[in-house]
């Protein structure tokens, strides 16, 4: 089903998206595996051939059943009050009491009957107005029915599900700024993009959802390797990575120096260590089962004659050296795999250069908790001149000092530092106002446009010098002019 497009029908491994009102969640499709998400518990297994989009009922043991659309019985004029304004809540409107609804429940009526009782057994409902009506039906239909749609992982679904859900790990980035960056940085199929971010992987799925598969990605990562959580769950085909690089930021000073090799790894070491901790633990493991083993005949040896005490050592003994010899050759497994991994690693590390190093990326999108100067001022080497990028900033003051300091060394034009203001609103017959919460800030925007560089222009000494003499309009005038 791949290649004529993305599939529609969930299938077993997918990453799905639970969507119960503005609630979402991310979990992997799997059989027989109980998902908590909103107080209700369930499997999976029943979603699976259905079409992304379905709304399912939880029944009872927690099976899925696609929800039978009931049409709204609405034909005859509804009892309803003029004001609230005699209406007291005191509890004791509602005549079913805690149990019945228990019992209700235990006898496998669905939530829509159960809400309808509700309605019925209120001494208050028809003395609603209409408005307050609609409302009362809709809280109780939360509660009692247990609803929940089953979406595909997108952009905007994922960005609004972290920003709900962990904004931390996004660095408060709002859904409505990553789609600004999406349009500032001019992304699209073909691309040659540089991106920079600890999202979780995010930004570097919106960018690959809007490349489509074509074009190259290259993600500048800090520490040991670069952070995919986010990505993952869009469920992209495997080619999408095809074209996928990544390239260490301690590596990019070397890189533009000239010094670059891939003989020091940045994680290699941190590989290494890993690769050994997890041997030990497993020789740990094996360590304390076979003093098991030693430790069980010991323990019955007194019981028993002499003989059989020998003879559990000397088996004991052949099991060591056999243990040993197995050690060794997973040893020997272990350092072959090492190398081949690492090779693979140095390989992919190339790779990255050789595109970096061609200086001619279309973009460069950044989105990270460090501080953007230090890494546009290095990164914009590698971008072609006449091309979009954006910063993104949790807060305002770096990027200021990342605007003066582009303008100071030149190379870019059209810098320009915004915010965008976000406001819900409910929009429903006779009530559209806004929502009462608002965002109160989705973080800030660097954009601009690289050009070319004047060689000489960005000499320290030098452009101290003209700084004094001269206000820089006059003082392009004066280099051009022939002395």
């Amino acid at each position: 089903a791949m290649e004529g497009g993305p599939s529609v029908r969930i299938r077993e491994g997918d990453c799905a998206v639970l969507k119960r009102d503005e609630v979402f969640k991310a979990v992997s499709v799997l059989r027989r595996r109980k998902i908590i998400f909103e107080k209700q518990w369930f499997y999976l297994d029943n979603a699976i051939g259905h079409i992304y989009g379905t709304t399912f009922e939880v029944t009872s043991g927690g099976n899925l059943q696609p929800k039978q659309e009931v049409e709204e019985t609405t034909t005859e004029t509804k009892e309803a009050g003029t004001d609230n304004r005699n209406i007291v809540d005191d509890g004791k409107s509602q005549k079913l009491t805690h149990d019945d609804i228990k019992a209700l429940k235990d006898k496998g009526i669905k939530g829509q009957e159960i809400v309808q009782q509700l309605i019925e057994n209120s001494t208050t409902f028809r003395d609603k107005t209409e408005f307050a009506q609609d409302k009362y039906i809709k809280k109780k239909k939360k509660k009692y029915e247990a609803v929940i749609t089953i979406v595909k992982p997108s952009t905007r679904i994922l960005s609004t599900m972290y920003y709900a859900r962990e904004p931390g790990k996004i660095n408060h980035l709002r859904y409505d700024t990553l789609a600004q960056m999406l349009t500032l940085g001019n992304i699209h199929a073909g691309n040659k993009m540089i991106v920079v971010e600890t999202c979780a992987g995010l930004v570097l799925g919106a960018v690959m959802e809007r490349m489509g598969g074509y074009g190259s990605i290259i993600q500048m990562y800090p520490g040991g390797g670069p952070v995919r959580a986010a990505t993952s769950c869009f469920g992209f085909p495997k080619p999408f990575f095809d074209n996928l690089h990544e390239f260490p930021l301690s590596k990019v000073q070397s890189l533009l120096s000239g010094t670059f090799t891939t003989e020091t790894l940045p994680a290699d070491s941190e590989d290494n260590s890993l690769v050994e901790e997890e041997s030990n633990g497993l020789s740990e493991e094996k360590r304390t089962s076979l003093q098991e083993t030693e430790e069980e005949p010991a323990t019955e040896a007194p019981m028993e004659s002499n003989p059989t005490e020998e003879q559990d050592t000397m088996d004991i003994n052949a099991e060591d050296v056999e243990f040993k010899e197995n050690k060794e050759k997973e040893n020997k497994e272990n350092v072959r795999e090492k190398q081949i991994k690492q090779w693979e690693r140095r390989k992919k590390l190339k790779e990255a250069a050789a595109l970096l190093r061609e200086k001619n990326a279309d973009g460069l999108i950044v989105a990270s908790k460090f501080h953007p100067t230090p890494l546009l001022l290095s990164l914009l080497e590698f971008v072609a001149p006449s091309r979009p990028f954006v910063v993104y900033c949790q807060y305002k003051e770096p990027l200021l000092d990342c605007y003066t300091k582009l303008r100071e060394r030149g190379g870019v034009i059209n810098l320009k530092l915004s915010e965008t203001w976000l406001r819900n609103y409910q929009v429903l017959p006779d009530r559209s106002h806004p929502k009462l919460t608002m965002s109160g800030g989705g973080g800030y925007l660097l954009s601009g446009i690289t050009v070319v560089l004047e060689k000489g222009k960005f000499d320290s000494s030098n452009s101290e010098a003209l700084k004094m003499e001269e206000p820089s309009s006059k003082r392009c005038k004066l280099q051009d002019l022939p002395c």
